[in-house]
Formats: C-alpha cells, structure tokens, sequence
C-alpha cells in the first residue's frame, strides 16, 4: 500500500468535511459553501491518499517567493503519527522552495507536534481574530 502524494488532486469539499471531521480539525464543517470558498482560494493544496481515501491535507496560500501560511493540516485520525503530516509540511516547502518561509497557526493540541518534525515557534507574531 503506498500513499500517493500530489498537488494535482482537489479532493471534493464532502471529502474534505470528512476528513476534517476525522482529523479533529476545527474548522467550519457545516457551512460546505465556506469550505469551498477556502479551497478556491487556496493556491497550494496538497493531498495524501491510500488506495483512493484521502487521508491527508494540507492547504496554503503562497506567493512561492517570500511567504507561504500553511493554513490547514490535516490526517485521519487512524493514520496520525505515521509520517503523513510531517510529509506534507516537507513536501509544501519543497514546492515553495528556500527562498519563502513557512508558517503555520497551531491548534492548542499540536503546539508540541511542530518542533518534532523540525519547525522553530516564533514569538513575534500578531493576529486580529474572526469573529465567527
């Protein structure tokens, strides 16, 4: 069984709810058209899938020069902790290349995920929060 990586895929916004679901992902998984909206505008999306599931994601907005935000990362709950999520940070900054940073918000239950596969947290970032 081998896991296909691309950023050729775009899975369908169901798929994605789906995963998001598995994942514990807090994202808006009950407004489909949001979902859709997040996904056309996203110029960097990877996927990860086993014999057709998707079992993976990662969505980014990127200028492929300076910048990328890693916005989600996502793997099903019963493939997490097997290399899937930090093969998709890898792979994302393998496509934007050396000149442009990652980064990426955490969610409070994977802050200590991120230095495990080689990221550095910064201390001088700043946010205005949604609203809904």
């Amino acid at each position: 069984m081998e896991i296909i990586y691309t950023d050729q895929d775009r899975p369908t916004i169901e798929e994605i709810i789906d995963l998001y679901l598995s994942a514990g992902l807090k994202r808006p998984v009950d407004d489909s058209t949001r979902i859709e909206r997040m996904y056309a505008n996203s110029n960097l999306i990877l996927t990860a899938r086993l014999n057709g599931q998707l079992i993976g994601i990662a969505r980014s907005l990127t200028d492929f020069g300076f910048c990328c935000y890693l916005s989600d990362l996502a793997v099903r709950k019963e493939f997490q902790s097997c290399g899937i999520g930090k093969q998709l940070v890898a792979k994302t900054k393998e496509i934007v290349g050396n000149q442009c940073m990652v980064l990426l918000l955490a969610a409070a239950n994977a802050i200590e995920y991120y230095p495990k596969i080689g990221m550095d947290k910064v201390d001088n970032g700043f946010i205005i929060k949604r609203s809904i």
